[in-house]
């Protein structure tokens, strides 16, 4: 590879990386204050977004049925960053935004029923089949990861990792970049990767 062809390759790769950190309209931006919410949960608890001012907050977008979600699932992947986000006092929100009839879509006990049998270990599962968090979230796929900071300002969104796979046999190896965000955070240092390309099934709202 010669200089010119190295030098059009990293401006490429930075234009890539701008406009992945460019939120899209309607969506939050990075270091802006993340979107205000109230949902109810499986158990019929209502979770107000401003209630946990003071704590970390992750959102997890998921869908039971999609083969990227299972991949993580059936790894236990996503069950140890939530032992370890609870062992931090972080509070972790799992978020299904399936609408009725849709792929994904769960009752509250089928979201309690899925929580036990997987040993997944969220602060709550929030059903909300209207779709109106995630829209506000611009979340696109299950899995999509946010991280919100203490002071209620989105510090991470995108995918979990760097491997855009649904094989399980990729976790090893992979950039976990909700690890790391969550442990820059705890630092008090910059989220160095603040903005990530989400991967998996498409969010199954109903319009």
């Amino acid at each position: 590879m010669n200089i010119s062809t190295l030098t059009k390759s990293c401006i490429l790769a930075l234009l890539v990386f701008a406009q992945a950190a460019i939120a899209a309209p309607g969506e939050p931006e990075i270091g802006k204050p993340a979107p205000l919410f109230s949902a109810t949960d499986s158990n019929g608890k209502t979770h107000n977004l401003a209630d946990y001012r003071g704590k970390i907050v992750v959102l997890e977008w998921t869908n039971h049925d999609c083969p990227y979600v299972r991949k993580h699932y059936g790894a236990g992947n996503m069950q140890a960053l939530q032992n370890d986000a609870r062992e931090a006092d972080i509070v972790w929100l799992t978020v299904i935004s399936s609408a009725p009839g849709k792929q994904g879509y769960v009752d509250p006990a089928e979201a309690n029923k899925l929580t036990a049998s997987r040993n997944a270990a969220p602060h709550a599962v929030l059903l909300e089949p209207d779709g109106a968090i995630g829209k506000a979230y611009g979340a696109r796929t299950t899995p999509h990861m946010y991280i919100i900071d203490a002071e209620g300002v989105l510090r991470y969104k995108g995918g979990i990792d760097d491997k855009p796979t649904s094989d399980p046999a990729d976790i090893d190896g992979a950039e976990n970049y909700v690890r790391a965000a969550l442990a820059d955070l705890a630092s008090g240092s910059a989220v160095r990767t603040p903005v990530s390309r989400p991967y998996g099934c498409s969010v199954k709202y109903g319009t």
